[in-house]
C-alpha cells in the first residue's frame, strides 16, 4: 500500500534538472510574450540545478514551425526534454483556431513518435493582455511552468523505461 493508503503506485518524477540538456524552440512571432517565456523557462531550469551549457536555443518564426524544429531537436538525440515556447492570440478571422490546434497537434505527435519528453509552454489566448499575464515572471510564468513539466515528465520516463534507476 502507498503511504497515502491506495494500493495504486504513485509515481512521479523530480524536479532536478543536473545533467540533462534541454532544447527550447520559440516561437519569434509576438517576441516580446516569447522572450519572457523564454527567461522564466531558463530561470527554472537554472534553479533546478541545470548548467547554461545544458541549455541550448533554436528560434523559429512562429507558433507553426515549432513541431517541426521539436520534432528535429528530439530525434537529434542530444536532448532529454524539449520545451516548445510561443503565443498565438485569437485575431478576427479562424486563422487562430487552425494555428493553435495544429500546432498542439503537431508537439504531441513528435512526443508520441520519439519519445522524449516534450512540454507545451504555446499561450493561446483571446487577447495581448492575458499573454502578458500568463507571460509575467512575477505572477506565474507560464515559460516556467512548461520547463517544471518537462523536468518532471523526463524522470517519469525515465524510471518507466528502468523502474530500477
Amino acid at each position: 500500500m502507498s503511504e497515502k493508503g491506495s494500493y495504486v503506485a504513485d509515481l512521479r518524477g523530480t524536479l532536478e534538472a543536473g545533467g540533462k540538456r534541454f532544447a527550447l524552440v520559440v516561437s519569434r512571432f509576438n517576441g516580446g510574450i516569447t522572450e519572457e517565456l523564454l527567461l522564466g523557462a531558463r530561470e527554472c531550469l537554472l534553479q533546478h540545478g541545470a548548467g547554461a551549457d545544458d541549455l541550448e536555443l533554436f528560434r523559429v518564426p512562429g507558433a507553426w514551425e515549432l513541431p517541426q524544429a521539436a520534432a528535429a531537436a528530439a530525434r537529434a538525440g542530444r536532448f532529454d526534454a524539449v520545451i516548445a515556447l510561443g503565443c498565438v492570440i485569437r485575431g478576427e478571422t479562424p486563422h487562430f483556431e487552425y494555428l493553435a490546434a495544429e500546432t498542439a497537434r503537431g508537439l504531441g505527435a513528435v512526443a508520441r513518435e520519439t519519445g522524449v519528453a516534450v512540454s507545451f509552454g504555446v499561450l493561446t489566448t483571446e487577447t495581448e493582455v492575458q499573454a502578458r499575464r500568463r507571460a509575467d515572471r512575477g505572477r506565474g510564468n507560464k515559460g516556467a511552468e512548461a520547463a517544471l513539466a518537462a523536468l518532471e515528465l523526463l524522470h517519469v520516463l525515465k524510471r518507466i523505461e528502468s523502474p530500477d534507476s
